[in-house]
Order: C-alpha cells, then structure tokens, then sequence
C-alpha cells in the first residue's frame, strides 16, 4: 500500500503512536467486507517504507479489532522489533495470565476500550467492551497497561465516573473522537481538557480527518488540537492513523495534510519535540 510522499518532515527520533497493519493476508488472515477493514494489506514493511519519507523512528500499532485473532501480526511484529515498535492490544477478558506476560514482555502497554458512538449512533461492536475493561483492569494495571479509549467526550463524560475508580491510566483517541461542529467549548470538551490537565488521562491529537465536517485540509479541527496543546502538553501524543481505514476511496487523507495541521497547530519547535519525541518515551517505555 503506498502513499503520496509527504512535504514535510517530521524530527529524527519522532513517534507515530497510532498506525495499524493488516496482512498479508496469507499468514494473518484480517476481517474484509466491514466499516473498519482494509482495503488490502497494509504490512509493517508499508508503514516503514512511509516513514522513512516522514522522517519517523519508533511507532506504536493499535491492533485493530479486523487485524486478526490473538494480537497475532502485531505480536510478531514487536518481536522483530523491539526497539522501534510498542503496541496496543484488543483483548477478551478471558485472556490467561501467560498471554498477557507474552504480550507484556513483547512490548504491548494498553488495551484499546470500544465506546465509539457518532452522532448518537454505535460506529462498531468490535473489540474490548467497557464490560470487559472492567474484568480485565485490575490485572493489566499490575503489568503496567493503560487504557486506550476509542470515545466521543459526551460519552467520555458519561462513563468518567466509572472509570475513575478503576486502577488505570487512560489514553483518548483522535482528540477525544468528537465532530469539529459541536465546539472546541463545549461543556464535555471542556471537562476532557481538565481530564487531560488532572495528569490521568492523556489523547492523541490524530483524527483530524475523522472529525471533520467540512473535508480537507480539515480547518474546522485546528481549535481542538489547539485547546489540547495549550490545556497539557505533557499529556499528548501524536499519530497517523494510517492506513486510514473506514474512509472512501474519496475521502482517504494525504499525509500532508495531516502533518501541515500538527504544524500549524503546534508551532513551536520545543513542545512539538515533546509531544513527537519525549512524551511517547514516557508513555510507551521506548529507551
């Protein structure tokens, strides 16, 4: 799978903490025909090959719930590349203490929690349930994991509570998931700021494309990853989102765009260095 070059070029040692590979579909056979499957393999070798263009180091791959069974092709990507690759896994809560040790010692570090609604409407059903975080927690906590939550922030608000009293440390995907029409302002935005600022909860300022109501070069987005930055930039990270399943052919992003916008919105050399290199160390465990 290849992708336009892109104009712009990220610092050595930056991190891409949000991509995902699928295939080959010879040994890792990948769920097709659904709102978030592949069009095709999209391989680790593919996403090397574009950050070497990026100029990316280090990543970290989000197992998609339509990747494969058992966290199989990242499993082996981390593997082979311990130094450059950390993971984050789709688990079921019957998952057996020696499972998660292997995942552990093979560089995964969260579980990715499925809340996904858009305009009041359930996106997908895959994946690791609320229910079962609740299951799974106590024993992730005591190897280290975190919580990576897939949530809009109304619905991040709702279930706050909740999660609080669990023994975990949270990620928030995509800016908090939520459309670029209801306001950087909005009460529920406002209250995942101060979640972020509590030093609990951290996001990933990626998904400009998958927030947007207006199309590229997604403008409509830039007030969210701004408020982000200036709320707890010790709290973020960033990431491509790549391969960008779930669009049309129509819609897919260029890489360009989405690092003109991480630009624009953080235009200072020494936080971007912090959020694309220092705080993906914390975060991960990279060395």
């Amino acid at each position: 799978m290849s992708e336009t070059s892109p104009a712009i070029r990220l610092p050595e040692g930056s991190t891409d903490c949000h991509f995902h590979i699928y295939g080959p579909a010879d040994r890792f056979p990948y769920v097709t025909g659904e709102r978030y499957s592949p069009r095709g393999d999209a391989t680790l070798a593919d996403a090397f090959a574009l950050w070497e263009r990026m100029g990316v180091s280090r990543g970290v791959i989000v197992h998609a719930s339509t990747a494969g069974e058992d966290n199989a092709v990242t499993f082996e990507a981390l593997k082979r590349y311990p130094d450059r690759l950390r993971a984050v896994a789709v688990l079921d809560p019957g998952v057996s203490d020696r499972r998660l040790d292997e995942l552990t010692d093979a560089g995964f570090r969260g579980v990715r929690i499925n809340l996904i609604r858009q305009d009041g409407q359930v996106m997908s059903n895959r994946g690791t349930s609320l229910d079962d975080l609740r299951k799974l927690a106590p024993r992730i906590a005591e190897r280290g994991w975190h919580a990576q939550l897939w949530v809009e922030c109304s619905d991040l608000a709702e279930a706050a509570p909740e999660l609080d009293r669990l023994p975990l440390t949270y990620v928030v995907d995509h800016m908090c998931r939520t459309m670029a029409d209801k306001g950087a302002d909005h009460p529920d935005y406002l209250a995942f700021l101060d979640r972020l600022r509590s030093g609990r909860y951290w996001t990933k300022i990626s998904g400009a494309d998958r927030n947007t109501r207006i199309g590229r070069p997604y403008a409509d987005t830039r007030s969210f990853m701004q408020a982000i930055v200036a709320a707890a930039p010790k709290q973020v990270v960033w990431g491509s989102d790549w391969p960008h399943v779930g669009h049309t052919p129509e819609t897919v992003p260029e890489m360009t765009d989405l690092l003109a916008i991480l630009m624009e919105c953080v235009p200072d050399d020494s936080t971007r260095r912090q959020i694309l290199i220092d705080n993906p160390k914390r975060l991960y465990g990279f060395d």
